[in-house]
């Protein structure tokens, strides 16, 4: 029998307290026939012991529009639903969830933000002190308490406590957006923390990003106006059905003395034990007990910017224990987590009174010791003063860090720590897209994408999670907005965090900032290519994950608005011409010190990406059913396409600046799409991938776009070889070095061990890990056809030397599976599709066919193996020869060892060419230099059971 297997309101994973009073309905089916989909269902609504039933017909289970009256704030609900299939069979009513509203207006907030009537000084540099606001309150509660619901936001980030206990699993609360048009509010039930008379109500706050210095150069200032600040409000329901609203006011007590002497998100966190407070434990006289307080003064902030929080909140995800500790010469205590993560270390140790307890932590060793230069201005450390039970037992909870290893200064000895611990953080979203291949190098790297995202979602889309930066820079989510969307549910943090780009383009003529949320006001706002995109690239990509057409309808104001700014920097032919660009960041052929620096011309990649952001408007406004709007912005797409072809592509299919980013950026965003140059453009990708020895030539924009470029042209095996690739610069290539997340530089760490010397390097960084959702695509097959997964696509392809591959995915319909594996020329193919879901299975050699839900299995007889070798001569094409990677590497190896050091530029210049070969590439070679050339080719010839050329022949 059918059943409903899953139930949620908005996104998975969003706060239990919804953010609007017209919340999403999803709804999975499990244990179904094969082949159901849904006619209808059921869905009861019972609020106050009555129950309503409505009635939605069709097959929509993903996202669907709030069937009931207006949810009221405060209210407590239940809803459950049951779905009847096309075949007339009825699942059971599914288990009820809460329907919870906590306020859902700035008017259902009646409390005031309050700080310490005396603040504290401000630091005289970035290492001064920064103490966190402790503030409280007395609220009575009398007999009869059926309900208590506490909300709460700061300007800072703030851990609420009630009567001595921590009234929340939420950290760094409330999150950072746009401070001067949103911020959030938490809503928690507390009913269990309050008890019968006095109850302290209370929170320790930190400045956290309301207060970070922010900048760039040297140059830090605090970008948001106003004191670290504190609203709470509980609301009290009694049994006789009266409320009583209790909140911040000037009768609460609050002040900066206390046992955190200083909190920052950059520059770490410092306790004293030694200055225990009873504050926020202890209600002494009828007020709260702290050591130093007096009366609160009420901050006049804006009330209009206070929403509900609509994303998952940060919290406490996972602990990893270090795989190796030593103690080290110099005292300290090395410890290696394994795993480059995100958060901060719990430690538990023991020491005398007033010994000071440090703790530093870095993402890699240099030198065998914790390399920290690329950290800039930002602190690797948190500290602990040991109070009089002389004992530690500390963790931080206003900051965060990036590290694998980490150091423990004043512990003397392991025996005297008792136990330490990673403390992993991240906006906990939900898990929904594993993958998982025969190559152990590609599972790892897949491993280092997660690892990335997950560090860099916290509370927003960061760039970094270690240095003075970790903002929300537009082009890294904007390129990499599918490949999250496949791993996690991120619609709620990311659905979040486009009303913050909505509300920065406000300020600014409708241009997105490089960064958002953006604290750099004093710096100009100028479009930017690729990254302003994010406005336009980032909604529909989480419609096509998720099947929301909500999302798109909240965001096309916002997707227009950079559209229409966009258009008006671009000339009359259509095309988006000077000014600044970022272009293809990071291409590795640019200079440490000038990352601009790419390869593609910079008018190719804005003009490229104005057709895609047109295109990508065509396609919202289709979705919403603005006809008119649609044509407009297909009609500004096919002007811009027509000059962009005109102007960067020849007639032979090269394209201006004979790049790959050039080409990927043409073939991928259907700038060449019915033209019959697209083929020739493919073939010159191939060919540039090939001559390079398959080693990457792109940067931020290019990357997520090479294998599908290759692979739609007809080049996947070029595509798989380029992916399979360890020598630097590739993807596999910081693998190789022992990279557990993804770099922000293909040689973040140089080959020696040491690391490279750009001020900006980032051993954490997701936007090259972009390439994963090819992976997903392409190498195990499944894919969208329609949002939400409601038609998948399964369409695996093998290639290189992978003999099986598998994915599966938690989607809004249910999970998908799909695997293959290569027996006896027959490659097998397993998948399951889950109820309400079809899928368009497309296998090599086979027509395609359209399945319902269940299990299925094809074998698909592969071609003829391939040929067999032959030997390397002097004569054989050096493109042939850098498809094999131990030829390319022994080569370069004799290069070194006979002085031959023209052949180093082989890969920088491209010279693995079809056309030229030993014979024919070896300018200034000696014969003593070729005939080591010719014996190490010949052992290898011989090593494989070829015949070998012999010493005659390697001459020139």
């Amino acid at each position: 029998m059918a059943l409903i297997a899953e139930l949620w309101l908005d996104g998975r994973g969003s706060p239990a307290f919804r953010s609007t009073p017209r919340p999403t309905v999803s709804w999975t089916v499990t244990d179904a026939h094969d082949g159901w989909l849904q006619e209808s269902a059921d869905l009861e609504l019972t609020i106050a012991g009555t129950a309503s039933i409505t009635t939605v017909t069709g097959r929509d289970s993903a996202a669907v529009a709030w069937p009931f009256p207006p949810l009221a704030p405060f209210t407590a609900a239940a809803l459950r639903v049951r779905a009847r299939s096309t075949r007339g069979d009825e699942t059971a009513w599914s288990e009820p969830v809460p329907v919870l509203t906590g306020p859902l207006a700035p008017a259902d907030v009646t409390a005031s933000f309050i700080t310490a009537a005396k603040q504290p000084e401000e630091p005289a540099d970035l290492a001064g002190d920064r103490p966190t606001l402790r503030a409280a309150g007395v609220v009575q509660v009398r007999d009869g308490l059926s309900r208590a619901v506490l909300t709460a936001t700061a300007l800072g980030v703030y851990e609420p406590v009630v009567n001595g206990t921590v009234a929340t699993d939420e950290v760094l609360a409330p999150g950072w957006t746009s401070y001067e048009d949103r911020l959030l509010l938490q809503t928690t039930d507390v009913t269990a923390l309050m008890v019968e008379g006095d109850n302290l109500v209370g929170a320790e706050v930190a400045e956290g990003w309301h207060r970070e210095r922010f900048g760039f150069d040297g140059d830090f200032r605090v970008a948001y106006e106003g004191p670290t600040a504190l609203l709470m409000q509980v609301r009290l329901e009694y049994a006789d059905g009266t409320v009583e609203t209790h909140g911040t006011d000037a009768t609460w007590l609050a002040t900066y003395t206390g046992p955190t002497s200083s909190a920052s998100i950059y520059q770490g966190e410092r306790r004293d034990d030694r200055r225990p407070d009873g504050g926020l434990t202890r209600i002494v006289g009828g007020a709260p007990a702290f050591a130093d307080a007096a009366p609160v003064v009420v901050v006049d902030a804006p009330r209009e910017r206070l929403e509900p929080a609509a994303a998952p909140p940060v919290r406490r995800i996972q602990t990893v224990a270090p795989v190796a500790s030593e103690m080290r010469e110099n005292g300290r205590i090395r410890l290696d987590f394994g795993q480059n993560l995100v958060g901060w270390m719990h430690v538990r140790a023991t020491a005398p009174e007033g010994t000071v307890v440090t703790l530093h932590h870095a993402e890699v060793l240099e030198n065998d010791e914790l390399a920290i230069r690329a950290l800039r201005h930002a602190a690797n450390v948190d500290t602990v003063v040991v109070g009089g039970s002389g004992t530690v037992d500390f963790a931080p909870r206003f900051t965060f860090h990036g590290f694998r290893y980490a150091e423990i200064e004043g512990i003397d000895s392991l025996e005297a720590l008792a136990s330490v611990e990673a403390v992993v953080i991240h906006t906990d979203m939900r898990r929904t897209g594993w993958w998982e291949s025969s190559d152990p190098l590609l599972n790892q790297l897949h491993q280092n994408v997660v690892w990335g995202m997950r560090g860099n979602f916290v509370s927003l889309p960061t760039d970094c999670p270690q240095r003075d930066e970790r903002l929300g820079w537009t082009g890294d989510i904007q390129v990499f907005a599918p490949t999250a969307s496949f791993l996690y549910d991120c619609g709620g943090m990311l659905g979040s965090w486009l009303k913050d780009v909505e509300a920065e383009q406000a300020r600014n003529a409708g241009v997105v900032p490089m960064i958002v949320p953006n604290p750099a006001h004093r710096s100009p706002v100028l479009p930017a290519a690729a990254w302003s995109d994010a406005a336009t690239l980032v909604p529909p990509a989480l419609h096509l994950a998720l099947g929301d057409a909500g999302l798109l309808e909240r965001q096309y104001a916002s997707m227009t608005a950079w559209a229409e700014a966009v258009l008006a920097v671009a000339d009359e032919q259509g095309l988006w011409r000077g000014g600044f660009q970022f272009g293809d960041w990071l291409d590795p052929t640019a200079p440490p010190h000038n990352p601009a620096a790419a390869k593609t011309d910079q008018d190719i990649v804005a003009s490229a990406y104005l057709h895609k952001t047109l295109t990508a408007m065509a396609g919202a406004a289709t979705v919403l059913g603005r006809t008119d709007d649609a044509e407009r912005w297909a009609a500004a797409a096919a002007r811009t396409r027509a000059a962009f072809l005109a102007a960067y592509v020849t007639p032979e299919g090269r394209v201006l600046s004979d790049a790959p980013t050039a080409y990927a950026l043409v073939i991928t965003f259907g700038l060449l799409d019915g033209d019959e140059r697209l083929a020739k453009a493919g073939d010159r990708l191939a060919e540039l991938t090939v001559a390079h020895a398959f080693r990457i030539r792109t940067g931020f924009v290019g990357t997520p776009l090479l294998c599908d470029a290759l692979a739609s042209t007809g080049h996947r095996d070029v595509a798989h070889r380029l992916l399979a690739e360890t020598g630097c610069p590739s993807w596999l290539y910081p693998v190789t070095m022992g990279a557990t997340t993804i770099w922000e530089r293909w040689d973040s760490m140089m080959p020696d061990g040491s690391v490279n010397p750009g001020e900006m390097t980032s051993f954490n960084h997701y936007a090259l890990g972009a390439v994963a959702d090819w992976m997903h695509r392409d190498i195990a097959g499944l894919s969208p056809l329609e949002p939400g997964y409601r038609v998948a696509r399964i369409a695996p392809r093998p290639g290189g030397a992978l003999t099986s591959a598998s994915t599966a995915l938690e989607s809004v319909h249910g999970r998908f599976e799909v695997s293959w594996r290569l027996e006896d020329g027959t490659m097998r193919v397993t998948a399951a599709v889950p109820a309400n879901a079809e899928a368009v299975v497309d296998l090599p050699g086979m027509p395609e066919q359209r399945v319902g839900s269940g299990a299925h299995e094809w074998s698909v007889p592969l071609g003829a193996p391939a040929a067999a070798p032959a030997p390397f001569t002097m004569d054989t094409p050096l493109s042939i020869m850098a498809w094999d990677p131990e030829v390319t590497g022994r080569l370069q190896g004799v290069f070194g060892r006979v002085g031959y050091f023209i052949g180093f530029g082989w890969i920088d210049n491209g010279r693995w060419r079809a056309d030229t070969t030993l014979r024919t590439g070896l300018p200034m070679c000696s014969p003593e230099q070729v005939a080591a050339m010719g014996a190490e080719l010949d052992a290898i010839n011989v090593q494989r059971g070829l015949e070998p050329c012999g010493p005659d022949h390697w001459r020139l």
